[in-house]
């Protein structure tokens, strides 16, 4: 277990849990132990009857800056490493409750892509989304290939995944990636009324209206796979590995 993801049960919202990104001095930089609480915390929440629905949040200024580079380097040097992000993968695109996030300053790579598994994301005023993939030696992931252009059409989602375009709040609001633009001390107060309103739906209809907008959840976690397989391989290139000696240097 891992103090840095943190579940918490807000007693104002019964049904509703928060799954917590807690590592701000890290600026939220996601591990793969991280990733596997996170995965276990989704698995629990959709097989308990008590959990209508669960929240996605970081902390003030940071939801999350992506991926913890030195620890994700150790992915490249053995197989079976990457083990706990494909099962945090999985949990996002099989998750059958409400999924809302609530997002305050930097969201970088996955602290993007997540959202586009979420039904509402509310994001402060302050936030910048940017996904440096290509920057980096890497490709899209966690089926945002796949969801961008559906959710934003073809260049938007070109321009942010593959350009590394940075989009304000508003200009990912106006996108369709996330829901609402709110002052930063009104965001993840927003996103729990809403997390409240959908628990207190009639549960069947609620679960076979989100499905049927979800579609095919097996076409998915295929295409989930085939980006991790070159998310995998680029990371194990010599492309790869010439961008993170550079990155490595500067911060030394």
């Amino acid at each position: 277990m891992t103090d840095h993801i943190l579940i918490e049960r807000p007693e104002a919202h019964p049904g509703v849990i928060v799954i917590r990104m807690n590592r701000l001095d890290k600026k939220n930089a996601i591990t793969r132990d991280m990733y596997g609480q996170m995965a276990l915390a989704l698995a629990e929440a959709d097989a308990d009857d008590a959990i209508r629905a669960v929240v996605l949040s970081g902390g003030p200024g940071c939801f999350s800056s992506g991926n913890d580079l030195a620890d994700f380097i150790q992915i490249a040097a053995a197989e079976g490493e990457a083990k706990n992000v494909i099962a945090f993968l999985h949990e996002l695109a099989r998750f059958t409750k409400p999924l809302l996030s609530a997002v305050d300053g930097i969201a970088i790579g996955v602290g993007v892509t997540m959202h586009m598994h979420c039904d509402l994301t509310f994001a402060s005023t302050r936030t910048v989304f940017k996904t440096p993939f290509t920057d980096l030696a890497v490709v899209p992931e966690a089926g945002s290939s796949l969801l961008g252009p559906r959710i934003m059409g073809y260049q938007r989602a070109f321009a942010m995944l593959v350009m590394g375009e940075g989009f304000s709040a508003e200009e990912a609001r106006e996108a369709g990636l996330i829901w609402k633009v709110l002052p930063e001390d009104e965001v993840e107060g927003a996103a729990l009324a809403a997390a409240s309103r959908l628990a207190a739906k009639p549960r069947d209809s609620l679960m076979i209206s989100r499905r049927l907008l979800k579609g095919d959840v097996d076409a998915l976690r295929d295409h989930m796979d085939e980006e991790m397989k070159h998310f995998l391989a680029q990371l194990r290139s010599k492309e790869a590995a010439g961008v993170y000696a550079g990155f490595f240097a500067k911060k030394g």
